[in-house]
């Protein structure tokens, strides 16, 4: 079990999405920021430098991309691991992603256990 420090910030608009994956984080250990658009996801992490960012790609206002760029152009924010959540399909949305630099691309519906592994591995 991780330890209670590491704190994740999920940032999806989709509310279904944010309880699935709370409960399945939640239930690991891990400390879980959520917000509900790119926008408040940018602010929360400016403000309190989350340890790991999930984030949906497609979004209304600020896009998965948008909250990307920007938490890479701020020194605080710059090397922490960003996962995107997307339903896309799209090989051109990953290679746009990995450009400017995620980490790591999960496929929605979402699966518990992959969503663990693939945060544990950036904690090891």
């Amino acid at each position: 079990m991780p330890p209670l420090t590491r704190r994740i910030l999920l940032i999806d608009d989709d509310p279904i999405v944010r309880a699935a994956a709370a409960m399945v984080l939640r239930d690991e250990g891990f400390v879980l920021l959520e917000a509900e658009s790119g926008a408040q996801g940018i602010e929360m992490a400016l403000r309190s430098p989350p340890d790991l960012v999930l984030c949906d790609l497609l979004m209304p206002g600020v896009d998965g991309f948008g909250v990307l760029a920007r938490l890479r152009a701020e020194p605080a924010t710059a090397g922490v691991p960003f996962v995107f959540l997307t339903a896309s399909t799209d090989k051109e949305d990953s290679r746009v992603g990995f450009g400017l630099g995620a980490n790591e691309y999960l496929h929605k519906p979402i699966d518990g256990d992959a969503l663990v592994a693939v945060i544990e591995r950036h904690f090891s």
